[in-house]
C-alpha cells in the first residue's frame, strides 16, 4: 500500500512538470516579443537556474569517475544546448505545427532506444497503444483543426534531432539515477547545458541588451523559467525519471501541447476549437490507458 502511494505522488510530480512546461510557451513568446532570441532565452535561464541550484544541491564538484563525468556532459548536452538549439532552428525553417508535433514522439523514442539498450526490459503494449493514441490527440491540438502539413526536409529533420535528444536524455538519467542525488545530477545538467552552447554560439550569437532584461516582463518571465521551469522542473522531472522509469514518466509529455493550447487560450486569447477540444480527450485518454496499465504491473 505504502508503495503504491509512493507511485502515484511520483505521477503527480511528472503531471505537474509536464503542466509548468506547457505554460512556458507563453513565457517564452512574451520575451521574444520583447527582443530576446530563443538563444538568449536559453543561456540565460539554464545559467540563473545553475546559480541558483549550486546553493542547494551536493558540493562535489566531479563524479566519482571519468565516464561517469562524461555521462552527465552528454545529459547536459542531450538535454540541455541539442535539444534546444535544434528545437529553435527547427522553428526558423517549417511549421510550428510540425515541430510541436514531431517533437511529442520522444515518448516513442524513448521506448524504441530502452527497448534497445536495455534488453531486459520490457514496454507493455497497452503503453505503446496509449502512446499512439496520445499522438493522435497531439496532431488535432497542433494543427489546429487547419490540418495543414508542408514538408521542409531539414527543419522536421532538425525537429527529430530535439526528439531524439531529449530521449537521449532520459536514457542517460536512468544511468545515473542510481548512483547520484537527483539535485547534484540536474546541477550539472545545467552546466554542461551551458558549456555545451558555445560552440553553437558563433552560428547562433549571444546578445545581451541590459535595457531589455530589465523590463519587468523579460524579468518576471525569465525567473520564472530559470527558478520553476527549468531548476525546479528539472529536479522533480529527474526524480519522476528515477521511480517510474524512463518510458512511463516520458509518456506524461503528451499532455505539454495540451496545456500550452489552455494557456494560450487563457493569456493570449488564442482560439480553441472543437477538434482541438476532441485532441484533448484523445491525449487524456491514450495517457490514462499507459499509465494505469503500466501502474497496475508494479
Amino acid at each position: 500500500m505504502i508503495a503504491i502511494k509512493k507511485t502515484f505522488w511520483f505521477h503527480l510530480v511528472a503531471l505537474v512538470t509536464v503542466a509548468i512546461w506547457g505554460t512556458t510557451f507563453v513565457s517564452t513568446k512574451v520575451l521574444i516579443a520583447n527582443g530576446l532570441t530563443p538563444v538568449d532565452i536559453f543561456f540565460y535561464r539554464f545559467v540563473l537556474a545553475y546559480l541558483c541550484i549550486w546553493f542547494i544541491s551536493p558540493k562535489r564538484l566531479f563524479a566519482d569517475t571519468v565516464a561517469d563525468e562524461c555521462w552527465l556532459a552528454g545529459a547536459g548536452f542531450c538535454g540541455g544546448a541539442l535539444y534546444f538549439v535544434t528545437e529553435n532552428m527547427a522553428l526558423g525553417l517549417t511549421l510550428v505545427s510540425n515541430v510541436s508535433l514531431i517533437v511529442c514522439i520522444s515518448p516513442l523514442l524513448t521506448a524504441f532506444l530502452v527497448i534497445l539498450f536495455y534488453r531486459n526490459e520490457k514496454v507493455r503494449k497497452t503503453l505503446l497503444a496509449g502512446s499512439v493514441m496520445a499522438l493522435a490527440g497531439v496532431a488535432f491540438v497542433v494543427f489546429n483543426g487547419h490540418f495543414i502539413l508542408k514538408l521542409s526536409p531539414a527543419g522536421d529533420l532538425l525537429t527529430v534531432a530535439a526528439a531524439f535528444s531529449w530521449a537521449f536524455y532520459c536514457l542517460i538519467l536512468k544511468r545515473l539515477d542510481l548512483r547520484y542525488p537527483t539535485l547534484f545530477i540536474t546541477r550539472k545538467v545545467f552546466f554542461y547545458g551551458v558549456v555545451t552552447l558555445v560552440p553553437f554560439m558563433p552560428f547562433l550569437p549571444l546578445h545581451v541588451d541590459w535595457e531589455i532584461l530589465s523590463r519587468l516582463p523579460v524579468a518576471a518571465n525569465l525567473l520564472f523559467l530559470s527558478l520553476i521551469a527549468s531548476m525546479l522542473c528539472f529536479i522533480l522531472w529527474n526524480m519522476a525519471v528515477k521511480e517510474l522509469g524512463a518510458v512511463l514518466a516520458t509518456n506524461y509529455i503528451y499532455i505539454v501541447p495540451l496545456v500550452a493550447m489552455i494557456t494560450s487560450a487563457i493569456v493570449l486569447d488564442e482560439p480553441v476549437n472543437a477538434v482541438m477540444l476532441a485532441g484533448c480527450v484523445l491525449i487524456l485518454a491514450g495517457v490514462f490507458l499507459g499509465q494505469r496499465r503500466q501502474a497496475s504491473r508494479k
